[in-house]
């Protein structure tokens, strides 16, 4: 598990703690599940899913009555990310800010991260 100890792996904006509280009361799960996957243009994808039972391998980030778990493979990926939830004209949903990404695509849909040194 990738870890500092007393810092959280990831922080959520007011604005994302009171949507991810409220989809979590909606759905009646236990939280939000946050990782990343092989896909997009650019090569990775984050993934959001609801949970009925906590992995006790997630890192949990809990505020303002959200809870938030990073699988365990994408710790390292999302370490030191900002999670905002932003409302717009066109469209609304969940920004991430990640200090680990290098490159986007256009779309914003898929990242890509720093190559692991060896």
């Amino acid at each position: 598990m990738f870890s500092i100890p007393g810092k959280q792996a990831v922080t959520l904006t007011p604005a994302a703690a009171k949507q991810i509280a409220r989809l979590m009361q909606k759905q009646g799960s236990k939280g939000l599940r946050i990782g990343v996957k092989k896909g997009g243009c650019a090569g990775m994808e984050y993934t959001m899913d609801y949970v009925s039972d906590i992995n006790p391998m997630d890192e949990t980030v809990e505020q303002d009555g959200a809870r938030v778990m990073i699988a365990p493979m994408a710790q390292m990926f999302l370490f030191g990310t900002e999670i905002d939830y932003e409302t717009g004209l066109i469209e609304s949903g969940f920004k991430f800010r990640n200090p680990n990404v290098v490159d986007a695509c256009g779309c914003g849909e898929s990242i890509k991260f720093r190559e692991a040194e060896a």
